[in-house]
This record gives structure tokens, C-alpha cells and sequence, in this order.
């Protein structure tokens, strides 16, 4: 008999987390894409060689999607594969799922932010385009709560839920 947790398996709501992360930092970086990319391609109408100099800011907010791909590949390694995933107890699979909602919902809400961050840069590139260094430290600083996020779940994972499955595992 499987131990559930508010109806779901340890499984189920491990699964959920992953894919609530990879979910979220995914969103998070195709809003970001898109508004920094509708701002690069008028750019690029009228001053086709800004494109180097405009690539780094829209592509910068994709590593919100990047950040929910290696949550959603650390719930994997973190259950051990093989080590018996149906018999995860509901309350630790519970708690596999609250360690990946900072990276869900920080990577969603900042990979946004940054393409907004972006677009404004992409105007400094398009009137200096010696400026683009400045630039991309306007949308970097958006990312380091992406990474503060990543790092909050990458701990919870390792110094909470580890050695609980650990211990499953006698």
C-alpha cells in the first residue's frame, strides 16, 4: 500500500513539481523572448548590423527555462531511479514538489521581467551600439534572483529531501 498525502502518491507529487518548474521557467522565457524579440526585429528593420550586438539580450531570458529543465532533471536524480519511485511516501513526495516552486515561480515572473529589461537595453544598443555591454547588465541583474531561486531549490533538494530518500533506502 502506496502512502498518499493529500490524496496523491509520493510520485504523483514529485511529478507535479517537476513539472510545475519546467513549466514556469519555461513560460517565463518564451514572454521574455517574445517581447525583447518584437523589439530586436524593428531594430534590426532599420539597422540590420545591431543583430550581433542584439542577440545576447534576447536570448538571455531563455536561461529561466534552462533553470526549470535542471529542477525538473534534479527531482529525477534526486528519486533515485530504480530505488523503487512508487513507494515514494506522499508527505516526501509533497515536499520534493514545495522545492521546486521557487524556481516556478521566480523563473516565470523574471523570465518576463528580463525581456522587459531586455527591450529597454535593445533601445540603448540601437542608438549606441557601444553601449551594448551597459546594456546587458540591465537584464543580468533581473537573472540573479533566477539564480538565487535555483540555488534555494538545488539546497532543499540536497540538505532536506536527500537524506530522507537516503534513509528510505537503508
Amino acid at each position: 500500500m502506496v502512502e498518499t498525502f493529500g490524496g496523491l502518491s509520493g510520485l504523483h507529487w514529485a511529478l507535479l513539481g517537476a513539472a510545475v518548474a519546467v513549466i514556469g521557467g519555461g513560460t517565463g522565457s518564451s514572454m521574455g523572448i517574445t517581447y525583447i524579440a518584437n523589439v530586436a526585429g524593428g531594430i534590426l528593420t532599420e539597422l540590420p548590423d545591431r543583430f550581433g550586438p542584439l542577440l545576447p539580450l534576447v536570448v538571455i531570458p531563455g536561461t529561466q527555462g534552462i533553470y526549470g529543465f535542471i529542477t525538473g532533471v534534479l527531482v529525477i536524480f534526486v528519486m533515485e531511479p530504480g530505488a523503487g519511485w512508487e513507494a515514494l511516501p506522499g508527505l516526501l513526495g509533497f515536499q520534493i514538489f514545495l522545492a521546486c516552486l521557487p524556481v516556478a515561480f521566480v523563473c516565470f515572473s523574471s523570465g518576463a521581467y528580463q525581456g522587459l529589461t531586455s527591450a529597454g537595453a535593445a533601445g540603448m544598443v540601437a542608438k549606441r551600439r557601444e553601449e551594448m555591454g551597459r546594456a546587458l547588465v540591465l537584464p543580468a541583474l533581473v537573472e540573479t534572483y533566477a539564480v538565487l531561486s535555483l540555488i534555494v531549490t538545488i539546497l532543499i533538494f540536497f540538505t532536506v529531501i536527500a537524506p530522507q530518500i537516503d534513509k528510505l533506502a537503508g
